[in-house]
């Protein structure tokens, strides 16, 4: 990954992944900050059956507050992460932080969260080198490299579509501004050459109007 800006919008989770595989080799540990999954009842019972197609050992515990303990184990028993799945009305929660050495359990972290849209910070820690993963949703929404003291934006997220709807909006509100205080300007020269008192109050009750829509739109 050094050397490289990958920042794009277009940049998708599998090379991304595929990329996560190739550096996977000379990686010291991976540390999990604050993870968190949400999952159904249902996402519940597919989270167990996708470790078990993952070749991972599991061990699930259910306690009487409804409450899921589990415990994922490597094939060769040589680290394990505990997982507890608190029980919120209709579905499960999880907060997660931990360290992981080996590939396999690895593996099957990483593809969980992806899987099971969960939000994460992940720091991949090389010999000398730390890469950070955001996640949101599952997705990778930004990694940063951090060398020496300093860090960099390797890869970052760009919603363009997003960017360019805000931007209408802001365009459309700024015309919509300019079009009020038009109406305001010429209501006030109307009202300043009128001695009628019926056509004054007309313009007051418009001069009104068009302010409440300006403070509105200016908010």
């Amino acid at each position: 990954m050094i050397g490289y800006n990958i920042r794009s919008s277009g940049f998708t989770n599998a090379l991304l992944y595929r990329i996560e595989e190739i550096f996977m080799a000379q990686r010291i540990a991976t540390e999990y900050v604050n993870a968190s999954l949400q999952l159904t009842a249902e996402e519940m019972a597919g989270f167990v059956r996708f470790f078990e197609d993952q070749h991972v050992k599991l061990q699930v515990r259910v306690l009487d507050n409804g409450n899921h303990e589990m415990v994922l184990e490597d094939d060769a028993g040589r680290e394990e992460v505990r997982l507890t799945f608190e029980r919120q009305q209709d579905q499960f929660v999880s907060l997660l932080s931990c360290r992981i050495m080996h590939p396999k359990l690895t593996n099957a972290m990483r593809k969980a969260v992806a899987a099971f849209r969960g939000d994460a910070v992940v720091n991949r820690i090389y010999p000398n080198y730390t890469m950070t993963y955001h996640y949101v949703q599952g997705n990778v929404r930004k990694i940063v490299e951090h060398k020496n003291n300093e860090a960099r934006v390797i890869f970052e997220f760009k919603d363009t579509i997003g960017q360019l709807e805000a931007a209408f909006r802001v365009m459309d509100i700024e015309n919509e501004i300019k079009i009020a205080q038009g109406a305001i300007d010429q209501l006030l020269d109307l009202r300043n050459q009128c001695s009628d008192r019926e056509q004054i109050a007309i313009i007051d009750r418009r001069l009104a109007t068009y302010t409440k829509q300006l403070f509105m739109l200016e908010a």
